[in-house]
This record gives structure tokens, sequence and C-alpha cells, in this order.
């Protein structure tokens, strides 16, 4: 995980509609960035609605929400159309931004292990440092505790 107060490497990616959102881009504003596992599963989809729904007062504290996981951009858009998503959702196909931020660990499922994103929350302050990490996050409620923590205008 990149340390507290540092700065993090500049990351690029495809996001659902095949532009690139560079993360040095969103410099200036406070930037949420979450890792889930897999589109249109019952948790991930969850903590998407979670965001979703709370986005204006992510936005009104001058904050940008990025979700991030392994799918495809085609699968993002699918699933960012279904569930009304209207932030920007990264396809880490190659996994760059996932180890940059560490979050690809070993899991188990019925017995048998596999790497797989673990899912994870970064707030990034307007410098482009890493300000709080909240790991192996539980869906319900987590959304309001990252708003909780974007300080207000």
């Amino acid at each position: 995980m990149p340390e507290l107060g540092k700065k993090l490497p500049a990351l690029n990616g495809t996001i659902a509609d095949g532009s690139t959102l560079k993360l040095s881009g969103l410099k200036g504003q406070w930037v949420v960035v979450y890792f889930y596992p897999k589109d249109s599963t019952p948790g991930c989809t969850n903590e998407a609605q979670g965001f979703r729904d709370l986005y204006p007062q992510f936005r009104a504290r001058g904050a940008q929400v990025v979700g991030v996981s392994r799918d495809s951009a085609k699968s993002h858009a699918n699933f960012a159309a279904k569930q009304q998503l209207p932030f920007p959702l990264v396809a880490d196909t190659d996994e760059t931004w996932c180890k940059a931020f560490d979050v690809i660990h070993e899991k188990v499922l019925y017995g048998r292990k596999y790497l797989g994103v673990v899912r994870s929350t970064f707030l990034i302050d307007p410098d482009g440092k890493l300000a709080q990490a909240w790991l192996n996050v539980k869906v319900p409620g987590h959304a309001q505790a990252v708003l909780d923590a974007v300080p207000a205008k």
C-alpha cells in the first residue's frame, strides 16, 4: 500500500467510454479511489450504489469518485449504465492500478486459494497525496464513512 502522506504514482486507465482517465488530471480536488472485485456481483453492486447515492454530496465537497476493478471497459460500461453510476470506472485489465495500491492478495473461496482484489478504498488529497486508506472493506455504511472523511468545503 502507498504510504500515507506520500504522493501517488502517475496512473492512467481506460474507462467505460474508452477514453483515458489520468489520476494526475484529478489533482486539485479530493479523489476517492475504490477497488472492488467484480462488476455486477451483489457486494460490488451494493458498494457502487452507495457511492452513487452519495455522489452529489461527494461533489459538493469537491471530491471525485473513481471505481477500479480488473473487468473490461465493456463490462464497466454495462455495469455503469445498469446502475446509473455518475462516476468513472477504470478497467484495470493489466492490474497497474491494483499493483500500485497493493490490493491483490491471496483469498480463499470454498477452500480454493486464488489471487483476487481485496475491497479497498483510498482518499487522495488535492495535492495528490494519500490521506486515508480503508482496507478489507465491509460494504454496509462504507460510502458514508468515506464521505465523512472528506472535509466539507
